[in-house]
């Protein structure tokens, strides 16, 4: 292990803007395999396809740490943003209130995975390094890179609670949200997961998977070298319908669907409902080594259930059997409360370069995180688990 007092000007910063300069073999040595979106291939068909680039306001800046030798020793995903869309972790309110008292909020850095809402390391670190000590010197990268591009600030979104706690040491700004995972108690078939329901429970979750293949509809599980471009041309038709009803416009191009399924297509795990031999919806997984990713749904007919049963039950069955410990279904939904997703605390942290604008950002967040925790605590009476031999609150009361 590294010297913890060495000197850290003994150590190299440097931007990157473009991933596929950096050996993929140095940035996964740091990265790990247990999350999918921060390996080098997954940045790299983002930055390829055209989805994170400068002309889609996420240009690279990949933050990269060498020790004497030249050896990547830790590294950060990071971009140049000129607006907030595509981060999950909202901020427009602050950068209305900068501008409106005269300031210039865009462009900020972003240490992100681009357009994925999903806990996971941000400060990478090679393995037998001193984790806390190269993140430390991440983290003061990031701010000599901010001052030295005159941004307005940089924003770690998604990062594990470590990573945050650790911001939080370094006198970054800390932010709290809300999210519902569903956890894996040790079972080994989905009917052991419902016998940890209310009696009534069970019950509603039987009756809306029986209801979802209604009308003669087939659920297909599509993974590896199953997947081809049809699927990925059914899929897209879903995600474009989708995207375009909730926000208008949708981040992720086709390419990116075609290069995902080439290049990372063992990780990816593709629900897709059928009837009379069309494809009518689907679901978009990614598996890591302990959790199974949900990332997009999408559908050109509407029934009844079909999205519940693509995006919660059969993620949960699908962890079940592959020995998975939790589902993380992405953003929104206190709906899947009542299907088994818990609600759990996400983390942000924030640098602000401005004195007093960050002091009022401070103010706000120390609100809102007394909110996010009274939320978390309320929806969490109304958990559908059985709870010391009693049922709890129904989640349908809320």
């Amino acid at each position: 292990m590294p010297d913890t007092d060495r000197d850290p000007d003994a150590y190299t910063l440097k931007l990157c803007g473009d991933i596929s300069t950096v050996p993929a073999e140095d940035w996964d040595a740091c990265a790990g395999i247990a999350n999918p979106f921060i390996c080098h291939e997954f940045l790299r068909i983002l930055e390829e396809s055209g989805c994170a680039s400068p002309e889609a306001g996420w240009a690279p800046q990949h933050l990269l740490l060498e020790d004497p030798t030249e050896r990547l020793i830790g590294c950060a995903p990071m971009y140049l943003k000129s607006h907030s869309q595509g981060e999950y972790v909202f901020d427009h309110g602050w950068a209305n209130a900068l501008e409106r008292a005269g300031g210039r909020y865009y462009p900020k850095l972003q240490m992100s995975v681009p357009f994925t809402p999903a806990t996971g390391p941000r400060l990478l670190v090679r393995e037998g390094e001193n984790e806390e000590l190269t993140r430390r010197m991440l983290l003061q990268g990031a701010e000599k890179a901010a001052l030295q591009m005159g941004v307005s600030s940089v924003h770690i979104t998604f990062p594990t609670e470590a990573e945050a706690m650790l911001g939080r040491e370094q006198d970054w700004l800390f932010r709290t949200g809300e999210q519902f995972h569903w956890v894996n108690n040790g079972y080994e078939t989905f009917d052991d997961f419902l016998a940890d329901l209310s009696s009534r429970k069970r019950k509603a979750i039987r009756k809306e998977r029986k209801g979802a293949l209604e009308n003669d509809i087939e659920v297909e599980e599509i993974t590896g070298a199953d997947l081809n471009e049809d699927h990925w041309d059914a899929f897209y038709q879903f995600y474009m319908d989708t995207g375009s009803r909730k926000w208008g416009s949708p981040y992720l191009n086709r390419t990116f669907f075609s290069l995902l399924g080439e290049r990372l297509g063992g990780k990816v795990v593709l629900m897709m409902a059928k009837r009379e031999g069309r494809y009518i919806a689907g679901a978009l997984n990614l598996a890591g080594t302990e959790t199974l990713f949900g990332r997009y749904w999408g559908c050109v007919e509407d029934h009844r259930f079909l999205h519940f049963e693509l995006c919660y039950y059969r993620a949960i069955d699908w962890a079940i059997r592959h020995g998975l410990k939790r589902v993380e279904a992405g953003a929104q939904g206190p709906h899947k409360l009542a299907r088994g997703y818990l609600p759990v605390t996400t983390h942000s942290i924030h640098w602000i370069a401005n004195d007093s604008f960050r002091r009022a950002v401070d103010e706000y967040l120390e609100h809102e995180r007394r909110e996010v925790q009274r939320e978390i605590d309320y929806l969490s009476d109304f958990s559908p688990f059985r709870k010391d031999g009693k049922y709890q609150a129904d989640a349908d009361e809320l």
